[in-house]
């Protein structure tokens, strides 16, 4: 999926106004940043998320997007609105589905 399919797979999840693609490109960044570093916690040289978990860092882009401003918020009431947050950053159950990579380096 190319970067521009990414921003308008993430504006479809959610209200983004035309202005505002350079901010959901930067949301995608930092949801790139969670993808890769659940799926390869040993190896900060991946810099591209796999295929298979490009729509998860969409859906956590939308998330983030849809969060901000409330960031770390575990508890809000207003008349007939309750929000909590499951947790101040991506969500465990959004990550659960990437299966962290790890290799074996041999010795010299």
């Amino acid at each position: 999926m190319s970067d521009a399919e990414k921003l308008e797979f993430v504006k479809s999840l959610t209200p983004v106004k035309a202005e505002d693609k350079a901010k959901l490109g930067a949301y995608l960044a930092m949801a790139a940043d969670k993808v890769l570093a659940r799926a390869y916690p040993y190896d900060s040289s991946q810099t591209t998320v796999p295929a298979r978990y490009e729509t998860l860092q969409c859906r956590i882009a939308a998330y983030l997007w849809d969060k901000r401003g409330a960031d770390g918020e575990t508890g809000h009431t207003e008349p007939g609105v309750t929000r909590a947050y499951e947790d101040g950053d991506v969500p465990a159950s959004m990550l659960r589905d990437i299966v962290p990579m790890c290799g074996v380096v041999r010795g010299a």
